[in-house]
């Protein structure tokens, strides 16, 4: 996918979000072992890698969600950490979006010129029920970043956020049922509590796929498919986008980049029916979908 940055895989499971992580899983298929960490060598830098033109790959406005392979906070990817900073750094016009169950380590993480946050740079926490919600949020609104926002994934328990949204800090919360092996339930009255709170805020609530175990009316279903998981979350009709985020995007030299020459995602005739259609950078166009 070309909205994805995988600086470092491989990951020490912390939480019971982590029971049935999909990179152990999906690593564990390969033979391979998820515990084992190293910097990936073709991706680091793929922030900074050119086309034959000499124009960067990533678009100036385009979005790249960072370590879905790993935690960008992990202690063993401490080593790595500043040169991905300082390609985060690099561009400016790039959005970039961070995800950690390990808030309790961002602070000592941070570069020495972090000031008050980057304008290009989101942080979100990962909730994936009300004791970690309780645990993680406090960190998160006490942390200086421009944007901030909640994933609960994988979505395992009831989640109320209504007593942290007051505070106009949080400006996305996303949520997703968990997939592969042993998945456990998520529930529909859960998704439609979460959006309900977002939606008295108006804060932007994207429901991203249903999982691997879905209940809704008292009924379980089974999905195997994760196209039909992400085309069911987008037909329950609970996403909704609330008050824009500000991204202040900049050149190197600081200078704003004017509307129209930032990236304008392209978005297929399946686009419309996939759960993640707010959030994403749109089609690749990579020929599938024909």
């Amino acid at each position: 996918m070309h909205d994805i940055w995988n600086p470092w895989h491989g990951c020490v499971k912390c939480s019971e979000g982590c029971q049935n992580c999909y990179m152990f899983c999906n690593d564990a298929r390969r033979g391979k072992n998820g515990a084992d960490i190293y910097r990936t060598k073709a991706g680091f830098s793929y922030p900074l890698s050119r086309d034959r033109a000499g124009q960067y790959k990533v678009k100036s406005g385009e979005t790249l969600r960072v370590c879905m392979n790993s935690d960008f906070f992990l202690e063993e990817a401490d080593p790595w950490r500043d040169e991905a900073w300082e390609i985060i750094h690099q561009r400016p016009d790039v959005k970039f979006w961070l995800l950690t169950k390990r808030p309790e380590r961002v602070a000592a993480c941070l570069p020495y010129d972090w000031g008050g946050g980057w304008e290009n740079v989101m942080f979100n926490v990962t909730c994936e029920n009300q004791r970690r919600a309780d645990e993680r949020i406090p960190i998160l609104l006490e942390l200086p970043f421009k944007h901030k926002g909640i994933m609960c994934a994988p979505f395992i328990g009831p989640v109320s956020i209504k007593k942290y949204l007051p505070t106009g800090q949080i400006e996305q919360v996303l949520c997703d049922g968990e997939d592969y092996d042993g998945a456990r339930p998520c529930r529909y009255e859960w998704v439609r509590a979460l959006h309900d709170e977002c939606l008295e805020f108006n804060t932007t609530f994207v429901f991203c796929t249903l999982g691997s175990c879905f209940i809704k009316d008292g009924k379980t279903y089974r999905v195997h498919s994760g196209k039909l998981r992400s085309e069911q979350a987008a037909r329950s009709g609970l996403s909704f986008r609330g008050k824009p985020i500000d991204f202040r995007l900049t050149d190197t030299w600081g200078c704003p980049i004017p509307e129209e020459e930032l990236y304008k995602p392209y978005f297929g005739s399946r686009c419309a029916r996939c759960g993640m259609h707010l959030i994403c950078n749109g089609c690749s166009k990579c020929g599938r979908c024909g």
